[in-house]
């Protein structure tokens, strides 16, 4: 397989070059195990770790290879393991936030042409948890499709479709039921020899049954939702790089439970142009939106041109987002700390 067919384009080759002169090889990392990686290779297909100094080197969780990356790889003797010295530059980046307490990021895929995010149009669709997914694919540098699955088992497509098309604020919207290869042909347009996409959504939304439609045989195992809330199980156990017979390439990962925001104030306004587009008009430019006179945004509210639900959908993820700031940033959460002192303080010097 030529590089090429992998991705492989000129940013990339720009940044391989010191690498090629130190004898390595480019590839691109198609799975990741404990501490392994399966890279593909014009030679074909090789298991590989990290090199001693390269691990030395790395700073944190993040500068791991992983799926979607593009690697520097030395080829031992024989051909079939290698070692990975180093990660070329990312073009793009789908993360979140670490799962639970921790305040890291975690790289879901990387180097992605288009982002699919998946719902399923079953008893588990949720406009609140698309947007949430919006907000981290215009974060990632990739381009959103939104994939409305499992048409087939939706009593009103049409209902669904108009409260997607509510938040989507532009983007495409894909409807398919891939039971009956309905829609599969409008994803082959992001699909085209060299591009490369992400399936993106939560357990049993139907991206391994998306998969082998697309590959027109079984290659991923699916499974069957529960029936009383339309929930699957992680049928896809690891983030797998799968090479189409259309020439592009394509991302499966598993399902994710708890997606946290790993964004800037930026990705949130491009989800929520509406809203922010409102705000303009409020009177105070630092306009919260609660008692302040002449608010644009209470007023859409009450004329119905902005939805409650929207609304409070963009104040959950803005609190979501301020939080993670104040956690990233010591000094802003030392600020914080300092004003609710002086608060207290005062709050105590006053008499009863």
């Amino acid at each position: 397989m030529h590089l090429n067919q992998l991705g492989w384009d000129h940013f990339f080759a720009q940044s391989f070059e010191v690498h090629s002169q130190r004898g390595y090889i480019a590839g691109r990392v198609a799975i990741v195990h404990k501490d392994r990686w399966v890279i593909l290779t014009e030679q074909g297909e090789h298991l590989a770790e990290i090199a001693g100094r390269f691990r030395h080197q790395i700073a944190s969780a993040e500068a791991l290879p992983v799926v979607g990356d593009w690697v520097a790889l030395r080829l031992r003797e024989g051909g079939e393991h290698g070692i990975i010295g180093a990660v070329l530059p990312r073009k793009s980046k789908f993360s979140r936030k670490g799962v639970g307490s921790s305040n890291e990021e975690q790289l879901v895929a990387t180097n992605i042409d288009t982002a699919f995010l998946v719902s399923g149009l079953d008893g588990d669709f949720n406009p609140r948890r698309i947007e949430r997914y919006m907000v981290l694919a215009w974060e990632s540098g990739a381009n959103p499709v939104i994939v409305l699955s499992k048409a087939d088992l939706c009593s009103d497509v049409a209902h669904c479709l108009r409260a997607v098309e509510s938040i989507a604020a532009g983007l495409p919207i894909v409807v398919l039921s891939a039971n009956e290869d309905q829609g599969l042909l409008a994803l082959q347009k992001y699909l085209k020899p060299g591009q490369t996409a992400a399936l993106l959504g939560s357990s049993g939304v139907g991206k391994s049954t998306i998969v082998n439609r697309l590959m027109g045989r079984q290659i991923q195992r699916t499974a069957e939702v529960r029936a009383d809330d339309s929930r699957g199980r992680h049928t896809t156990t690891h983030r797998e790089l799968i090479a189409l017979e259309s020439g592009g390439l394509l991302i499966d990962t598993p399902g994710m439970r708890e997606i946290q925001l790993w964004a800037t104030d930026d990705s949130l306004q491009s989800t929520f142009s509406d809203v922010e587009t409102v705000a303009q008009h409020c009177r105070f430019r630092d306009c919260h939106h609660l008692d302040e006179p002449d608010c644009a945004v209470k007023q859409a509210i009450e004329t119905g041109a902005l939805s409650p639900a929207r609304f409070a959908s963009y104040q959950k993820l803005q609190k979501e987002l301020d939080y993670l700031i104040r956690k990233q940033d010591p000094l802003a959460q030392q600020a914080q700390k300092q004003q609710w002192k002086k608060i207290h303080k005062q709050m105590r010097s006053q008499k009863p």
